[in-house]
C-alpha cells in the first residue's frame, strides 16, 4: 500500500532536523574549559613511568592544548563541510586564536628550546611536528587538518618520551632566560595584534607610528598621517573568540614555563610577573552570559565586549613586556 506524506509532515521533519542541528550547534559551541596542568604532567608521568624532567611540563601543554582542539565536543569544526559545523563562525574562530599559539609555541620549541645555540642541530621529531601544525587549518581532505594535526601530537609525544629518557642525550630542552625571552617576544606581537582589533571595534583615528624612533626609517609605500581602523560588524564576534582562543591556549602554556622556567624566573624575581598575567589571562576567561558578543559605544550604555577582552589583553601583554625587560637583564 503507498504511503501518502501530507506537506504538513514533511515541514514537521524538515523542522524536526532543522531543531535538532541547532541544539547540535549549540552544544559544539561551548568552549573547552581549562585544565590543571599539574595534574596532567602528573597524570603522564606516572602512566609512564618517568620523573618529570625540564621541559616535561611544557610540551604536555602543547600536545594537550592540542589535542583538546582534535577532542572536544564536536571535534575540529574549522574545516567542517556539512551541518551544523558548517554554519558555526565563534568555535571555529576560538580554534584558529588557539592554532596560532600552538603554532609559536612549536616553532620556538623547534628554533630556542631544544637546541643549546644558533649552530646546534635541530630535534628530529620537533622538525617534523612543527611543519605539520602550519597546514591550513580549513583543508578537510588529502590531507585533513585533523590528521596533520595528530601527526604532530605523535611526534611531540616521542620528543616528550625521549626527554624523559635519562639514557638518551639527543633530545632536549633548555630552560634558559634568552630561550624564554624568544618566545615571549612572540606572544608580544600576538597580543598585541589581538588588542589593535579587539579596540577597533568602536572605530577611531589613530596617528601613523610605522615608522617611528628612526629618522633613516622607510617603508615600501606612503600612508596617511591619520588612519581610521574599524572592524567590520560582521567580524566582531569573529575577532573576539579568535583572541579568546588564544588566550585560553597562552593561559596553559604559560603556567607550563612557570614550572619548567622556575629556575630562571626565581633568579630573575620574576615569578610574580607571570602570575600576574596569568591572573589576567584567567579574568579574560570569565563565562559570556550574552547570547551575543554585543558593540556599544565605550562609554555607552550598553557592552562592549570587545573593549573588555582588549583591555585584559593589554594589561597581559604590558606585564608580558615588563618580563621581557626584566629578564634580559644581568
Amino acid at each position: 500500500m503507498p504511503i501518502n506524506f501530507s506537506a504538513k509532515s514533511v515541514f514537521a521533519a524538515v523542522g524536526a532536523v532543522v531543531f535538532a542541528f541547532y541544539l547540535l550547534g549549540v552544544f559544539w559551541s561551548f568552549e573547552p574549559d581549562t585544565f590543571d596542568i599539574k595534574a596532567e604532567v602528573t597524570k603522564d608521568a606516572q602512566a609512564e613511568n618517568v620523573a618529570p624532567v625540564v621541559g616535561y611540563t611544557t610540551t604536555t601543554a602543547l600536545i594537550r592544548v592540542t589535542e583538546t582542539l582534535l577532542n572536544k565536543p564536536g571535534g575540529y569544526l574549522a574545516n567542517d563541510a556539512l551541518p551544523p559545523s558548517v554554519f558555526l563562525d565563534n568555535i571555529p574562530s576560538w580554534e584558529f586564536g588557539a592554532l596560532e599559539m600552538i603554532r609559536d609555541m612549536a616553532l620556538v620549541m623547534r628554533q630556542e628550546f631544544s637546541r643549546s645555540q644558533s649552530q646546534s642541530v635541530e630535534n628530529q621529531h620537533l622538525k617534523t611536528a612543527q611543519p605539520q601544525l602550519n597546514i591550513d587549518h580549513t583543508s578537510w581532505v588529502i590531507p585533513s587538518a585533523e590528521s596533520e594535526y595528530q601527526k604532530a601530537i605523535n611526534e611531540l609525544y616521542l620528543y616528550r618520551n625521549e626527554l624523559a629518557d635519562i639514557t638518551n642525550q639527543n633530545s632536549q630542552f633548555y630552560a634558559r632566560a634568552d630561550n624564554l625571552r624568544a618566545w615571549l617576544s612572540e606572544v608580544e606581537k600576538r597580543l598585541g595584534s589581538y588588542s589593535q582589533r579587539l579596540s577597533a571595534s568602536v572605530g577611531r583615528e589613530i596617528v601613523n607610528t610605522d615608522l617611528a624612533g628612526d629618522s633613516a626609517a622607510k617603508q615600501s609605500t606612503s600612508t596617511a598621517f591619520n588612519v581610521a581602523i574599524k572592524t567590520s560588524w560582521w567580524q566582531l564576534d569573529n575577532e573576539f573568540y579568535e583572541a579568546r582562543g588564544a588566550c585560553w591556549a597562552l593561559l596553559h602554556f604559560l603556567k607550563a614555563v612557570e614550572i619548567d622556567f622556575n629556575d630562571v624566573l626565581e633568579k630573575k624575581n620574576a615569578k610574580v610577573s607571570v602570575q600576574q598575567i596569568i591572573r589576567e589571562l584567567e579574568a579574560s576567561q570569565q563565562s559570556l552570559w550574552s547570547p551575543m558578543i554585543l558593540n556599544g559605544d565605550g562609554f555607552g550604555m550598553l557592552a562592549n565586549h570587545s573593549l573588555v577582552m582588549a583591555n585584559y589583553i593589554s594589561r597581559a601583554n604590558a606585564a608580558l613586556i615588563d618580563l621581557n625587560e626584566l629578564l634580559s637583564q644581568g
